[in-house]
């Protein structure tokens, strides 16, 4: 393709709210345009991009039996009140309603539009296991979208949907397409770990998010440093065994601590470490309210307090609510005395504790020489905080150390959540009602473009991996007006055009600086420039990545171009 001819507008600033090298770096060499916070489109060269990754998934879910379909992008609200989610998706899903006043949501996800379709037209075990998918723009309110292609709120995804007879015949599915992610994301070149994860409000139990590591990575990976052990840190449990300390229990004081604002602030003022305090924070679990209470040292997982309740909804409760119920603010609050409409769960490390400091529910007092289940009452003990460095593996394998990944791809085991709740069955082979087991798969197919970038760029550009690049060859006439080079170039690009090798011919008529410039920001393999020698048929040919320069006569650039491609 002549770029003269293509819309492409290259950016030699970087655009003011682009915080990382990606977005950077797609908006300056013309992939993708901003239309208004978090949508983007895609120009031709970015939509080459994502065509070929786009191609990459298709090839491989079709190498597991799976089939691509259309689903409506509209969704009706009564399907997701079938399901239960019209209430529990929270504010990012897109809600709306048409001139008659009835409510839909547009597709932040399919599973209750696939539940409904294979709910009505698969009736026969004889149809099952069957797994389908799309390529399909998702929309989700992000409070905030940032990062560009990272975290937007129309984006393109793969979604995946198995439906089984059993939960055995789901884990041979689920292991398919674990191993198809697998494959995918390796094609692509990307550098990435597949990670125990947390279902949050897609359902389910079992789920791995595909994690590439990156250092702009909104999640956090806890991984061993000596096995294959990978969890998001919201699911790696804590395995350590704390020893009871072995002071006596003293009376219990109250004292008083002015204008002490953080655990920190209270440790220093009362003269001990962060981990001879209490840390009591309060949260709405569904209906009722928890105060959860972890070492000084420790961070409260809200994910593990969601599961351990097996709650819908876990949040904050709202500071006017807390001062209702504990007679005070944040700041100041502690397990002891609580009222009885508060439950107290801690974690295990706060069982082995005697004689520590905790707030009094009353601004500016702290209580000292507290010991649980002496001065305050635990309904229940649990693994409630986040893992830290340095803590054991929870495969009983090395240590854990922290990385930072940006997710692409989920797996999930649904098990029969919407089928249960869509009536989702079919005859077994005896002639009796079985509930479908599904499961649920997505891939964030803009988001990789994204990820790609991040993995494969350098101070001039990007630097693609051959098979994603928008074209395998950049052709460059340096003078167009002069008609040597001009008469070399247009028969270059059209033996290569000839040869099927993807060509971007650069026939413009800009400066030299401008189009070298341009042709590393865009990220080609290879870069031919036809230049002073053009009158003795010679061509020089730069590969983008390593910078390496060879000159090559006219005769020998199509043997080179697709040797090199070969390697």
């Amino acid at each position: 393709m002549k770029q003269s001819q293509m819309l492409i507008p290259t950016l030699k600033e970087v655009p003011a709210d682009a915080e990382i090298k990606s977005h950077q770096l797609l908006v300056r060499a013309g992939y993708i345009r901003q239309i208004a916070s978090g949508i983007y489109s895609f120009l031709p060269i970015g939509r080459r991009v994502l065509r070929k990754v786009e191609d990459i998934v298709r090839e491989e879910m079709e190498k597991i039996g799976a089939h691509e379909m259309m689903m409506a992008a509209l969704q009706p609200a009564e399907l997701w009140k079938e399901s239960g989610r019209w209430f529990t998706y929270g504010s990012e899903l897109m809600r709306l309603h048409d001139r008659h006043e009835r409510d839909f949501a547009l597709g932040a996800t399919h599973e209750e539009v696939i539940t409904s379709i294979v709910r009505d037209e698969i009736k026969s075990y004889k149809r099952l296991p069957l797994t389908v998918f799309q390529i399909q723009n998702k929309f989700r309110d992000e409070k905030r979208p940032r990062f560009g292609l990272l975290r937007g709120r129309e984006f393109l995804m793969k979604d995946a949907y198995s439906f089984n007879e059993s939960f055995e015949s789901l884990d041979e599915s689920y292991n398919q397409m674990f191993q198809a992610y697998s494959n995918i994301f390796k094609r692509l070149g990307l550098n990435f770990r597949a990670v125990i994860a947390d279902s949050g409000q897609m359902g389910g139990k079992d789920t791995h998010e595909f994690m590439v590591l990156s250092d702009v990575g909104e999640d956090v990976i806890a991984y061993s440093d000596t096995s294959d052990y990978a969890a998001n840190i919201e699911m790696a449990p804590v395995i350590m065994t704390y020893e009871k300390s072995q002071d006596a229990p003293k009376q219990m004081e109250k004292v008083s601590t002015p204008d002490q604002k953080t655990m920190q602030d209270v440790a220093d003022y009362l003269g001990h470490g962060l981990e001879a305090g209490l840390k009591s924070i309060m949260f709405k679990v569904d209906d009722r309210y928890v105060m959860v209470v972890t070492r000084g040292d420790h961070e409260v997982n809200d994910i593990k307090l969601k599961n351990l309740y097996d709650a819908d909804i876990v949040e904050l409760a709202s500071e006017e609510k807390t001062k209702e119920l504990l007679g005070t603010g944040f700041g100041s609050l502690g397990p002891v005395g609580v009222s009885e409409e508060v439950e107290v769960v801690a974690d295990y490390a706060v069982e082995a504790l005697a004689n520590v400091s905790c707030g009094a529910n009353e601004a500016g007092y702290h209580f000292v020489n507290v010991t649980p289940q002496q001065d305050f009452k635990v309904s229940q003990y649990a693994d409630l905080r986040f893992i830290k460095e340095g803590d054991p593996s929870p495969d009983g394998q090395g240590h854990i150390q922290f990385a930072r990944g940006i997710e692409v791809g989920h797996v999930f085991k649904l098990g029969t959540f919407y089928a249960d709740n869509l009536n989702a069955s079919y005859l077994d082979d005896q002639g009796k009602a079985q509930t479908m087991v599904m499961g649920s798969y997505g891939i964030g197919v803009s988001r990789t473009v994204a990820a790609i970038v991040e993995q494969y760029n350098d101070e001039r550009g990007i630097t693609w991996p051959a098979h994603i690049a928008p074209f395998q060859v950049h052709l460059l006439s340096l003078n167009p007006k002069k008609e040597e080079q001009k008469q070399l170039a247009d028969q270059l690009y059209e033996q290569l055009k000839t040869a099927g090798i993807e060509v971007l011919y650069d026939d413009r008529k800009e400066r030299a600086g401008v189009k070298f410039a341009d042709s590393d920001l865009f990220g080609i393999p290879l870069r031919l420039t036809v230049g002073k020698r053009a009158g003795e048929g010679i061509i020089e040919m730069k590969e983008r990545t390593t910078g390496e320069q060879s000159e090559v006569d006219q005769s020998d650039v199509l043997s080179t171009v697709n040797e090199w491609f070969k390697q």
